[in-house]
Formats: C-alpha cells, sequence, structure tokens
C-alpha cells in the first residue's frame, strides 16, 4: 500500500517525459486499487431525502449517507435532516425508498444519526482513525452530488484541524480537494485502504471540501444513541486576544482569548471570572487566539470536559496571573425548541443561546423568529425579533406559557398581543383570516432560509 501511494506521489510531480516513462504495469495497479477500494466502498454509500420545514417552506432536501452497521444505522449530516418532517433512505441495488427514523442529531459537529428497517444485512464501512491521517495522503468522496449516485472523486488530505468561522460548529474539519458538491453531504472520505477517515461535510469553491472527523462522528453517533449529546459549559462570551491587544494590555508575551462577558449563575461566574480577564491556559492546555476562527480550539476544550467536572484555569487580570478552579455545568442547548401559529408567526423558547446571540433585553417571554409576509401576524406589525410578553390575558415567560396562552385564543376572531421590541412595549391586535398560500418546495442539499427569518446566530458560547 505504501509503495502504492508513494508511487502516486513521484508521477504527479516528474515531468511529462519522465512520467511517461514509468511502468504501465505500476500504473495499472495503482488504478486497480482505485478501482477495488470505490467497488467496496460504494455499496455503503446511500441517498438520503428529507422533507424539511422552515418558516413557512417545505423543501426536498437530498444528500448522502454512510451505513454504519448491518442492522440500519445510518450517518448523515444534521443540515440534510434538519427541520425533517419525512425523511427516506435509498440503499445501491435496492429500488425501494425505506422510511428513516431521525434517532437524534448534533448541531454543533453537523452530525446525523439514522435509523431504517432493513430487510437483509447492509454492507456497513469500516472506519479508520484521524491520528492516522496524514496531510497530503491519498483519498476518495464518495457522494450523490446532484443526484448522481455512487460518485467517486479523488485527491488529497490538503490540511487537518481546519477551524471554520461558521456559526454553531465545534469541528477541526479535515481539508480534502476530493470534490465535495451539492448532494454529497453525508458521504464518506475513505483512504486508499478502504477505512472511512471522515463523513463529508461541505465544499467551499472549487477543490476546496471540508470533512467531519471520523472520530468525533463515531463519538457523536454513540451519545446520540445513549440519549443525547451532554458538553461542558462555561458561561462567558470572549473575543481573540490579537497582538496589538496584548501590547496594549501590557501582556505582550501572552496568548488566549479575552472574556467579553460572564453569564449570570453560570460557573464562570460561580469561579469568579470577570469581563476583561485573559484566559491563558485551560486544563494546563495552552489557549492561543489571534483571530475569531482560531476561538474554535478553545471552544472544544470547554465542551469537552465532561458536564460536573473541575477544570483549572489559568488568566490574567490586570496583567498579574491568577489561577482559579470551576466545576463545568452541562451547555445549554443550542438550537432552541419552537412553536409555530396559524396566525402566520414562529417563536423560539428563550435559550441563554438566543439570550446572548440575539442580544435580548430579558431571558423572559417567548422569542419572534419569523413572521410570514401578508399573514395575520404581519398585518397586526409582529416583527422577527420581538419578544411576546401577553397573550390577552395570559402571561409568558416561557415557552411552555406561550403554548397554553395562544391555545387559549384560537377560538378569537381577534386577539391581543403584548410584546417588547428593545425598550419598548408593543400592544399588537391579531385578526384571524385566510392566511397566504405557502411557497411551492424548492429541492437541494440543505433548506434554504425564507426572507423573514432572523440572521445567523454567533457561535455557541464555550
Amino acid at each position: 500500500m505504501r509503495r502504492l501511494v508513494l508511487l502516486l506521489a513521484c508521477l504527479v510531480t516528474l515531468p511529462g517525459a519522465a512520467r511517461a516513462a514509468a511502468s504501465a504495469g505500476e500504473l495499472e495497479t495503482l488504478q486497480q486499487r482505485i478501482i477495488e477500494i470505490s467497488e467496496r466502498v460504494i455499496p455503503s454509500v446511500v441517498h438520503v431525502e428529507a422533507i424539511v420545514k422552515v418558516n413557512d417552506r417545505r423543501n426536498k432536501v437530498t444528500g448522502s449517507g454512510l451505513i454504519a452497521s448491518p442492522d440500519g444505522r445510518i450517518l448523515t449530516n444534521q443540515h440534510v435532516v434538519e427541520k425533517a418532517e419525512k425523511v427516506s433512505v435509498s440503499v445501491p441495488g435496492r429500488k425501494r425508498k425505506y422510511p428513516a427514523r431521525v434517532v437524534g442529531t448534533d448541531k454543533q459537529t453537523d452530525i446525523a444519526l439514522l435509523r431504517i428497517e432493513p430487510d437483509f444485512a447492509l454492507p456497513a464501512a469500516s472506519f479508520g482513525h484521524v491520528d492516522e491521517v496524514q496531510v497530503g495522503q491519498w483519498v476518495l468522496a464518495v457522494g450523490n452530488p446532484y443526484g448522481l449516485d455512487g460518485t467517486v472523486s479523488f485527491g488529497i488530505v490538503s490540511a487537518k484541524g481546519r477551524n471554520l468561522e461558521i456559526p454553531e460548529l465545534l469541528n477541526d474539519f479535515i481539508q480534502t480537494d476530493a470534490m465535495i458538491d451539492r448532494g454529497s453531504s453525508g458521504g464518506p472520505l475513505v483512504d486508499l485502504e478502504g477505512r472511512v477517515i471522515g463523513i463529508n461535510s461541505r465544499g467551499q469553491g472549487r477543490g476546496i471540501g471540508f470533512t467531519i472527523p471520523v472520530d468525533t462522528a463515531l463519538d457523536v453517533m454513540r451519545q446520540l444513541e445513549e440519549g443525547g449529546i451532554e458538553r461542558g459549559w462555561l458561561g462567558i462570551t470572549m473575543q481573540p486576544l490579537d497582538r496589538d491587544l496584548a501590547e496594549y494590555f501590557r501582556i505582550p508575551k501572552a496568548s488566549g482569548v479575552i472574556v467579553n462577558s460572564v453569564t449570570p449563575d453560570s460557573p464562570a461566574a460561580k469561579a469568579g471570572l470577570r469581563a476583561g480577564d485573559v484566559i491563558t491556559h485551560f486544563n494546563a492546555v495552552g489557549v492561543e487566539a489571534e483571530k475569531d476562527e482560531d476561538l474554535g480550539s478553545f471552544q472544544r476544550l470547554v465542551a469537552g470536559v465532561p458536564p460536573g467536572q473541575e477544570a483549572g484555569v489559568t488568566l490574567l487580570r490586570d496583567a498579574k496571573p491568577k489561577e482559579v478552579r470551576v466545576r463545568l455545568a452541562v451547555q445549554p442547548e443550542v438550537d432552541p425548541a419552537e412553536q409555530e401559529t396559524d396566525v402566520g408567526f414562529h417563536v423560539q423558547e428563550i435559550t441563554e443561546h438566543v439570550y446572548r446571540t440575539q442580544r435580548l433585553g430579558t431571558r423572559l417571554g417567548a422569542y419572534v423568529s419569523f413572521v410570514a409576509g401578508g399573514s395575520p401576524a404581519a398585518e397586526a406589525g409582529l416583527l422577527p425579533g420581538d419578544v411576546i410578553r401577553r397573550i390577552e390575558t395570559q402571561g409568558v415567560d416561557d415557552l411552555e406559557d406561550f403554548r397554553k396562552a395562544i391555545d387559549g385564543a384560537a377560538d378569537r376572531a381577534r386577539f391581543l398581543i403584548e410584546t417588547q421590541r428593545g425598550e419598548e412595549t408593543k400592544y399588537l391586535l391579531v385578526k384571524r383570516g385566510a392566511s397566504p398560500s405557502p411557497p411551492a418546495a424548492s429541492e437541494g442539499d440543505g433548506a434554504g432560509e425564507a426572507s423573514h427569518a432572523r440572521p445567523a446566530p454567533a457561535p455557541p458560547a464555550p
């Protein structure tokens, strides 16, 4: 195997004349290896189709998936099945579609676990380890780009440990130039031994793709099967300590992150952390962040500590070192629960993440995330970003209160909503009427956002 890789590396770097002189037998051996691996992996790659609802739209989303066990466990991307009302899986060699159950999803790693009930043992993939992956090694990406099932592309591992500045993602991606196009999401990246080393997540331009490391995918799959993901939470917002700020604070040799705010009653607050502190080490691991995309490394450090466990934090306060111990809590939900109404708006529960990213003035109420154009709610003047505090005489402190209140107004031709909009209180009279017809369903790899949706939030705080 090593001989094949070295041969290919030499062939692509040799000048034209030398390459032409290479042994036809050796080239045939290399080609045969790629063919064998492709034939072995393709039967393990499935086509995933989901009907998802985003705001007032229903879209058909297509992607890829990987058979993780003969009894029907399927790994794919969270963004392929996010908000799915129905999911089906097509297995190579079978004409029927299998209905799939979403066992669980994890937005922060973009991994989802599906389950189907096959009528035969499925050809499960074999898995490698990310520690064995080397920059420059040859890989195959397998998926269903644009609905073209069983497509194989060939390339190299371009980089490891990529931190992408993408809201809510914690991954340190494998970068590859093997093609990952629309519809390839959820398919595998495999080495020339046929071992899966990652789950493909997204492409960026031509020849740049990003893959979730296999160890991360398998760990998330295990946790989803056991009931859900629990990550450590510190309770701060932060920014990078760049060189200019380090020099201004008279700590030019320091590296780390600056604490911007501390959530009340959080582990950080209980440990005495303050805005302006510079965290330089976490559990004896040095913290380095000069750019926003570098913050992911620190977020993963925090998230990797089991809730309830103590961690040591080394910080600088007024340029003086300080050691504190902090007992981490369970990270609050990143993806808030939602509720749809029959008068054209949706609300979300106000989680700590929603409160922080949307810069709300209260943690009480129900957050308006979407208002359909032309709906009774829009005609009443309700806007995305409003916080509902009362419906008729029913106070709203949380999502459960909202559900009771909106159910209580179900038989009313009109009802009053009290909202908080910035520093103002608004009283809006909703008059029931015919709602506009929803737009036609669209198709693609990932659900599009409607025009009245709120913008994407910032990454979750550690």
